[in-house]
């Protein structure tokens, strides 16, 4: 490992731990991801825990939240807290404009998410986060696993040089190439924006690596062979690296908060032929900062 490293990795391991008075909070992995427990979703949570969960999403990014029975309707709540729901879109044929069935069939060919990527990075204003309550896993009791990886670290990681590089550039994200063959329905518009290659967060200021294979088409500061070997590069750097990553089980009734600003993530298929369901709830935050 180089030094520089070294020195962005002990940064985020030896951090400051928030002292918590209504939660406890493990950490998954020194860098991403905590499981959080002595929280009820389905009640009205107090003002005091939902600031101690703001800022231990902050801190870790990715929050678990275990053995929690809720409704649509705590579902939607306990988001809210955080932001304007963020409709889906394409918008579901009926039922709740806001709920993302993730339901898999069984023997799919495919499914949704497996691959690194971050939630609709091609609209204009991404999402803050989402949610997702995973309410029945594959019949052998285990698969569909999903990995998190800390897109701040991603950047820090790389060299000076390579960092000086891309801080000024900016990068296309087009929605007809997460499509993937998809037929969406016919008065959507397929969003395509540009956003910096190196963006920083709204609220921590802290700057990250906001490209993913699932939406980035190009960087237009470069040449189109220049930019597939900079994105490929900086794709692999995601995939290929496993110490920027965490691995969350799921179990029924686990909920899963993430920052889609600053991790991306991969839902992995290892459960053919078999299914499992959940519902995703996504909360807008407005724009990456450049």
């Amino acid at each position: 490992m180089e030094p520089y490293e070294r020195q962005a990795l002990e940064a985020v391991t030896t951090r400051p731990v928030h002292p918590y008075r209504t939660l406890t909070v493990e950490r998954i992995t020194p860098v991403l991801g905590a499981e959080v427990s002595g929280v009820d979703l389905s009640k009205e949570i107090p003002e005091e825990q939902l600031d101690e969960i703001r800022t231990a999403f902050l801190d870790h990014h990715v929050l678990v939240f275990r053995d929690q029975t809720i409704t649509v309707e705590d579902h939607k709540r306990f988001a809210a807290a955080f932001g304007e729901l963020r409709p889906v879109n394409p918008p579901p044929p009926e039922g709740d404009p806001y709920i993302l069935e993730i339901r898999t069939t069984p023997a799919a060919a495919n499914v949704a998410g497996n691959g690194w990527h971050a939630d609709g990075t091609a609209d204009a204003e991404p999402s803050l986060g989402s949610m997702l309550y995973i309410t029945e896993i594959p019949e052998p009791g285990c698969g569909g696993d999903t990995l998190f990886a800390n897109m701040h670290l991603a950047y820090e990681m790389l060299s000076p040089a390579m960092r000086s590089l891309l801080d000024p550039l900016t990068a296309v994200h087009d929605g007809a190439q997460a499509l993937g063959g998809y037929t969406p329905p016919a008065d959507y518009v397929i969003p395509k924006s540009e956003h910096p290659l190196v963006a920083r967060h709204p609220e921590t200021d802290r700057r990250l690596l906001y490209v993913n294979k699932a939406y980035t088409s190009r960087i237009p500061q470069l040449s189109a062979q220049e930019s597939q070997a900079l994105l490929d590069m900086l794709f692999d750097t995601v995939a290929h690296r496993p110490i920027l990553h965490c691995r969350v089980r799921w179990t029924p009734g686990t909920l899963v908060f993430w920052d889609n600003r600053c991790v991306q993530h991969h839902a992995t298929y290892d459960y053919y032929p078999y299914a499992r369901y959940g519902r995703r709830v996504a909360i807008n935050g407005g724009p990456v900062k450049g």
